[in-house]
């Protein structure tokens, strides 16, 4: 497993357990802690999953909205906990994180979904995240 799949897994891992917990952002840094210590004993890339957890909070508001607009037949509460978290990730890098490429946010979502998610969970997040990029796209071009 490349350091930053296992740095977006934990970073998946901690954002579920937080939204698990009831979004109590004072116990997000521990999560993240122990995830590292647990998933990813002696790992190098600490500050990845730390930049992706906090950026993905900072931004949760309009990473939400995205969420609410491009999967328009499931509200974010009725979403499981895990694809709503794995969306959470790949949004964020889509949108916010300009050194990772669409495709490359896009395509390790997927990975996460299909290895902790439920058996439809890759092809709704495929399906989410690709409808976004599409549409930035789009924007691009006009």
């Amino acid at each position: 497993m490349s350091n930053r799949h296992l740095a977006r897994t934990v970073a998946m891992q901690t954002l579920y357990m937080w939204d698990f917990n009831g979004q109590r952002e004072k116990n997000l840094e521990s999560l993240l802690q122990k995830n590292l210590r647990e998933f990813a004993p002696g790992f190098d890339d600490e500050g990845f999953s730390e930049a992706t957890v906090n950026g993905v909070i900072k931004n949760l508001a309009v990473i939400n909205q995205y969420i609410a607009k491009y999967a328009p037949d499931w509200p974010l509460e009725q979403i499981t906990a895990v694809d709503r978290n794995i969306l959470r990730l790949g949004i964020y890098e889509m949108l916010f994180n300009k050194d990772i490429p669409e495709r490359v946010a896009i395509n390790e979502a997927i990975e996460i979904a299909k290895a902790y998610g439920g058996e439809s969970s890759g092809k709704f997040v495929n399906g989410v995240l690709g409808a976004i990029y599409k549409d930035m796209e789009n924007s691009i071009e006009n």
